[in-house]
């Protein structure tokens, strides 16, 4: 039987709201309805902070702060939505699609993009700054899969995904600002890394059309970043393993 969390009381928008000890803003926010958009968290997955797109403001420090990295502490006060939010979060979307070559009427994705979901959430019509256009050459070596640099946003999922659940660590970053890029097995062609176990996971977790299936079409590809969360809990409780044989 599992030991029940211990929760605290803290404050998102004037509403009065519970937490579990150790849960983060992000967590605790979301699962009370409130909405919170992110493009590197994925539930089950460590914390990257770095989109900064689920960014908060705490009342006690007159700042934003990255929902996922804010641990909630008791007596808290959280606003999740305010006019410096917005235009933080409008911005970062901005220059998200300027440096990248994000068309989506000719990507796989569309309309089932979580890049795409929040420039529609914040009503981006247009991009404020010059668009970077960088010459990107797409991977589709892999029998099964393909790798599109030029709608990655660099969350590193697939990266996290990769190493702390399927165990292969096949992708990581290289390189620094403009020319940072997601690799595989050090800069080898996907089709020829031999750490990849073909699972899927990388794509499924994506929220681009960056990593999607061999044949998709126009806003074919589907990904599944909620897989991760029932993975980690099917280990963690050992759904499938056969009862009594853990405790051996």
């Amino acid at each position: 039987m599992r030991e029940r969390r211990k929760t605290i009381e803290f404050v998102v928008d004037d509403t009065e709201v519970d937490a579990y000890e150790g849960e983060s803003v992000l967590q605790a926010a979301r699962r009370h309805g409130f909405t919170i958009p992110a493009l590197c968290y994925v539930e089950g997955l460590s914390v990257w902070g770095a989109c900064r797109l689920c960014v908060v403001e705490l009342a006690e420090q007159h700042q934003l702060r990255p929902a996922c990295a804010v641990t909630v502490e008791e007596d808290m006060e959280v606003i999740t939505d305010s006019e410096a939010i917005r235009r933080h979060r409008r911005t970062v979307l901005e220059l998200l699609f300027a440096e990248g070559n994000h068309v989506c009427a000719v990507c796989v994705s569309n309309g089932a993009c979580e890049l795409q979901d929040a420039a529609v959430a914040v009503g981006m019509d247009h991009v404020r700054f010059d668009y970077q256009a960088p010459v990107r050459t797409i991977d589709a070596s892999h029998p099964k899969y393909v790798s599109d640099p030029n709608r990655c946003i660099l969350c590193t999922r697939c990266v996290r995904v990769c190493d702390e659940i399927e165990g292969a660590h096949v992708w990581d970053i290289a390189g620094r600002g403009r020319g940072a890029r997601l690799v595989a097995e050090m800069g080898k062609p996907w089709g020829e890394a031999m750490s990849c176990t073909w699972c899927g996971k990388c794509v499924a977790t994506c929220p681009t059309g960056a990593l999607f299936y061999q044949g998709r079409a126009v806003g074919e590809m589907r990904h599944e970043p909620d897989m991760v969360a029932r993975l980690v809990a099917a280990r963690r409780d050992h759904q499938w393993i056969a009862p009594g044989a853990h405790d051996e």
